[in-house]
């Protein structure tokens, strides 16, 4: 069955195979920039992201020697920014260890900040032919349905599961094929909702079809309503200019900037909650004037309400960067120069648009 199953499956993705810039004759920089884009996002949304990237940053080098800030700026909207610091800091380490040339062999890839398990075995197999496999969602929801594996895929048990199977299906020398076909075949037709059996190559092979349980597979553990945040942030204008902070380089959205402010505090009001969280951080007392909206944003792990305020500084007051990494007085037609998060983001619009 399993050599059956590569055969027919590779026969497959020769004929139906995505046309992707980095597929065919690939470079190691091109797959590991297409690779670490496609982490947790669709390949629609990251080609136009992949597109501008490589015309900005076409080698390790010239990705090496530029500032986080533009680093950051590209990627903007991609959401999940610790995989752009990581390429950054990734390629200064090519830089350093490698001569720009990015390494071959599996472990010295997973040495590298952002690569785990799957890039690794990602790169190999598709940049440099080694015969190793690649793991990811649709390869995981492919193989519970091929193969209707109990286990549920979000525990180590049940991905050591999945990734024996791949393993034992792999056909030398043609790793990358197969593991990208997997993915294909994931992504078209092993759908997550009403998976298109019909046209699938292995559907002779796959035992929750034959049994009619498609739908029961891949098993997940019970999940967790993701918890709700509120938060609040100050729009601080002084002599036409804004106040915006950067975020510290470790932890959610780092290095981007924001307006600054902070998480509602259990019995704190939204003013109150403002006025705590820009003493704590900038070290300044504040007045908290009129709203400027609110703003709604779901992360992976859980769902953010942000209230935005106008405020002003109290006389003599002068804010320092206490709990963040750098703060700025910027015109309003100069925000779009700083790499932002989604809610920040929006806020600047509306005060470029109303200005």
């Amino acid at each position: 069955m399993m050599e059956g199953c590569a055969r027919r499956l590779l026969a497959w993705y020769e004929e139906e195979k995505r046309v992707l810039p980095w597929r065919d004759n690939p470079d190691p920089y091109a797959v590991w920039v297409s690779e670490i884009m496609l982490q947790q996002t669709r390949v629609e949304t990251a080609l136009p992201y992949y597109q501008r990237w490589m015309a900005r940053f076409p080698d390790v080098a010239s990705l090496a020697a530029a500032e986080e800030r533009e680093v950051l700026s590209l990627w903007e909207g991609l959401g999940y920014y610790t995989r752009a610091r990581n390429l950054h800091r990734a390629a200064r380490e090519v830089m350093r260890h490698y001569g720009g040339q990015l390494p071959a062999e599996k472990e010295a890839l997973r040495a590298l900040p952002g690569i785990g398990e799957y890039t690794a075995g990602a790169i190999a197999s598709m940049a440099f032919g080694r015969d190793e496999i690649a793991v990811d969602g649709n390869v995981l929801r492919v193989m519970a349905r091929l193969f209707a594996i109990e286990k549920p895929i979000d525990t180590a048990a049940g991905r050591r599961a999945v990734a024996e199977r791949v393993r034992a299906c792999l056909p030398a020398g043609r790793a990358g094929d197969f593991n990208q076909a997997l993915m294909d075949l994931g992504a078209r037709l092993c759908l997550p909702r009403q998976p298109r059996c019909g046209a699938c190559p292995l559907q002779a092979d796959c035992l929750a079809q034959q049994s009619g349980r498609q739908a029961e597979f891949p098993r997940r553990r019970p999940r967790r309503r993701p918890p709700k945040v509120v938060v609040t942030a100050a729009v601080i204008t002084r002599g036409g200019r804004v106040l915006i902070a950067q975020r510290p380089s470790g932890g959610l959205l780092g290095g981007l900037w924001e307006f600054p402010g902070g998480k509602l505090e259990p019995g704190e009001s939204l003013h109150a909650c403002l006025q705590r969280e820009i003493r704590e951080e900038l070290g300044a007392a504040i007045q908290v004037g009129p709203s400027l909206g609110v703003y709604r944003h779901a992360y992976t792990h859980f769902q953010v309400t942000l209230h935005a305020f106008r405020a002003w500084l109290l006389a003599g007051e002068s804010p320092r960067p206490v709990q963040v990494q750098a703060l700025r007085w910027v015109q309003l037609e100069e925000l779009t120069s700083f790499p932002m998060g989604k809610i920040d983001r929006e806020i600047a619009r509306r005060l470029q648009k109303d200005a």
